[in-house]
């Protein structure tokens, strides 16, 4: 699944390109998860102001409304005056006469709903239960720490929930874990300030790390140009069960959580 560094790397890939265009007519192929919300040839005529990220939500702003884009579980965004005709996985096509804008989406769980504004419900309902953003200012360490001593739950399983910070999805969480040196089952609530701390960077630093190197293309994700990702080269835990960590050489171990893997090593996050 597209997660926060991906869905950046795919907004920078065409926010610009994309800014101040005209929509021409928006083209829809099969149903998405959500209904559009509005007739598709009301969208024709509006102008594209910006491009922003909530999440995992693409939020195209327009000069009435807003386009709000989720990328499922294999979607993919292509940007580009020359695409070739969609194909049976393409569902929509936002046309605008600096190119068109295409979800190539094979298992259909992506999205493309259209509202008033970010008070509108059909937005606040997809908005509203997201945590800080990890990349912005607001992300602050004392908030971070307190919803980490109100936890009952692992901190694996708090990062991914998304609502104390947004986007430490399963990739990134093991590898952030790794760098804070905490094994993914420990209960958030008994991490003290020293070491949430050290999450709280890591979180900061592997996501933007992410962002640098293209995101992770695990089986189908490309940027808008069809720029694979590179971070999954580099992952020390992520993936590697069996082999040696790279920075102790003990194996690597991989456990079930919930329904996520969670990959860790067992000398460098004793607890």
């Amino acid at each position: 699944m597209p997660e926060l560094p991906e869905v950046e790397v795919t907004r920078r890939s065409f926010a610009d390109a994309i800014a101040g265009a005209t929509i021409l007519a928006l083209v829809l192929g099969k149903p998405l998860r959500w209904p559009l919300g509005v007739a598709p040839q009301a969208l024709a005529g509006q102008r594209v102001l910006a491009v922003r990220r909530r999440g995992k939500y693409l939020l195209i702003d327009l000069a009435q409304g807003l386009l709000l884009v989720h990328l499922g579980m294999s979607g993919s965004l292509r940007f580009g005056r020359d695409l070739p005709p969609p194909g049976p996985h393409d569902h929509f096509d936002l046309q605008t006469d600096r190119g068109t804008l295409r979800l190539h989406d094979p298992r259909r769980f992506g999205a493309l709903v259209w509202a008033e504004g970010e008070d509108d419900p059909r937005a606040s309902k997809l908005l509203a239960g997201l945590g800080v953003e990890p990349l912005g200012e607001e992300f602050g360490f004392a908030a971070f720490h307190a919803g980490l001593r109100a936890s009952r739950t692992s901190i694996k399983q708090l990062l991914l929930a998304g609502r104390l910070v947004v986007g430490v999805g399963n990739i990134y969480a093991s590898e952030v874990l790794f760098l804070a040196g905490i094994r993914p089952t420990t209960r958030a609530s008994r991490i003290g300030q020293q070491r949430a701390q050290r999450l709280h960077a890591a979180i900061r630093e592997v996501l933007a790390q992410a962002v640098r190197q293209g995101g992770s293309t695990l089986r189908d994700f490309a940027s808008t140009d069809g720029s694979a990702g590179h971070f999954q080269l580099h992952a020390n835990v992520y993936g590697r069960d069996g082999q040696p960590c790279r920075l102790c050489g003990t194996p690597v171990r991989v456990l079930r959580q919930g329904q996520r893997s969670s990959y860790f090593c067992p000398h460098c996050q004793r607890s």
